[in-house]
């Protein structure tokens, strides 16, 4: 587990250092992550690095990091699996992140199959819905 950075503002409470690298991810850090039985949350503070070329919160930013969550939270509910693998992704955005707002992924798994698992998320800056994500995934079987 990493401390945050001194002059960062304070991260939401059982939020640690997220430690899953990804090269499509690594320019975004630091990301946070909630882990409990039942969901894998992420969080960042929104900065310039995360905006399009209005200011506001990029919308594959917040496909990317909705998709790695609730895979992730999938994975909590079939950690036996080979992996699992993106089949479908949809968003709806409702609103927009601002630079400063404390974005966050709130996924929940739906139902997981054999071979599929479904997901669905809210996506908030400040406490506030500015999106809403769902997914599709493949199970790989486990690996010998």
């Amino acid at each position: 587990m990493t401390a945050e950075p001194a002059d960062d503002p304070p991260i939401p409470e059982g939020f640690v250092l997220h430690d899953r690298r990804s090269p499509v991810t690594d320019p975004w850090r630091p990301i946070w992550a909630r882990r409990s039985d039942t969901a894998f949350q992420l969080g960042l503070y929104l900065a310039e690095a995360h905006t399009n070329s209005r200011g506001l919160a990029h919308g594959g930013l917040i496909s990317a990091l909705a998709d790695n969550a609730m895979g992730l939270t999938c994975w909590l509910h079939r950690p036996e699996s080979g992996g699992l693998v993106t089949v479908n992704l949809s968003v709806d955005f409702m609103g927009a992140g601002r630079i400063g707002q404390w974005l966050e992924i709130r996924p929940e798994m739906i139902r997981t199959g054999q071979t599929l698992a479904f997901a669905r998320a809210l996506i908030l800056a400040d406490d506030t819905v500015i999106a809403q994500a769902a997914a599709t995934f493949h199970v790989a079987p486990p690996r010998s």
